[in-house]
């Protein structure tokens, strides 16, 4: 039965990463109609409305320690789209995604560090080859080494940005596991949609009073599609799955399975954008799906 209902955890996070590997190519055009942070803001409240008819009777009778659970998660949550958003203003998609992908070495430091859990040496590996396989898939056409001299050559403040996200996003994966033990799972998802949702609005408004990012945001076609897509599939499905699911396997193990992501993105990008991978590209696309098998077969949670 345990095995079973790990199996069935790691398919549930694996259609996550495929569904989140969706959302490029969908809202890669659709920003041109909206801000991202007034996107993110919109997109989060649509799913609040939509999980409220399904939510709302696990709203009653709550504890304190519960709601801040959900606060807190839905901080952390909010707090990655923030960095992220901010930081690509500053720096380039390629060492965006290249430094973005690090979540995954920082996931089984804070997973020994909170949770004194250590990783299995197959999960080490795990890591490492995933590790390898982003730095080819982040590499772009002409070397492999292409990435490492434009990091090491101009890391700028975009760049500090992107990798905060990575380690808001590791920390919200442990603590994730920790705080869905003790929660109904559906709360759970509702709140941290729903903190997201309202804080994405204030940072939105923020930015505009600061001049980071200025409001836009103008109804289209696109940006209609790609607000179904991510508020429907990539925020509610997801989150409840992977507030489900997630604790059944090691915040270590679901790190290594949503680094499918961007083979799924890379799929996507080829069927309706045909954009196709450089040989590089295909080879990075390896290397990560070593690294998740290797996890998957050596170890034994």
């Amino acid at each position: 039965m345990r095995n079973r209902i790990k199996l069935i955890a790691e398919g549930a996070l694996l259609l996550n990463a495929l569904i989140w590997g969706g959302t490029f190519v969908i809202v890669k055009s659709a920003l041109t109609d909206s801000s991202p942070m007034m996107f993110v803001a919109v997109r989060f409240t649509i799913s609040t409305l939509i999980l409220l008819p399904f939510a709302y009777k696990s709203l009653s009778g709550l504890s304190k320690r519960s709601v801040m659970d959900g606060f807190n998660l839905g901080v952390l949550l909010l707090v990655g789209f923030v960095l992220q958003t901010i930081g690509l203003k500053y720096t380039t998609a390629i060492k965006s995604a290249f430094i973005t992908g690090t979540f995954v070495v920082f996931t089984p430091i804070f997973q020994t560090i909170i949770e004194k859990k250590f990783p299995s040496l197959a999960n080490i590996a795990g890591i490492l080859f995933v590790i390898v396989g982003i730095i080819f898939l982040s590499s772009g056409e002409d070397s492999v080494f292409e990435i490492f001299f434009e990091i090491g050559a101009s890391f700028n403040f975009g760049d500090f940005l992107t990798l905060l996200c990575a380690v808001f996003y590791a920390l919200y994966i442990v603590y994730l596991d920790i705080i869905s033990r003790r929660n109904e799972f559906k709360y759970l998802a509702f709140s941290q949609i729903a903190v997201t949702a309202v804080l994405g609005f204030a940072a939105a408004f923020t930015f505009s009073a600061f001049e980071l990012e200025g409001i836009q945001f103008q109804l289209t076609d696109n940006l209609i599609l790609a607000l179904a897509y991510t508020s429907i599939l990539a925020t509610v499905i997801t989150l409840l799955l992977q507030t489900r699911y997630q604790k059944e396997v090691t915040p270590t193990r679901a790190g290594l399975i949503f680094s499918m992501e961007p083979i799924f993105a890379a799929v996507f990008a080829y069927i309706v954008l045909t954009e196709v991978l450089s040989y590089l590209g295909i080879i990075g696309c390896i290397f990560i799906f070593t690294g998740v098998l290797i996890s998957e077969l050596l170890t034994k949670d």
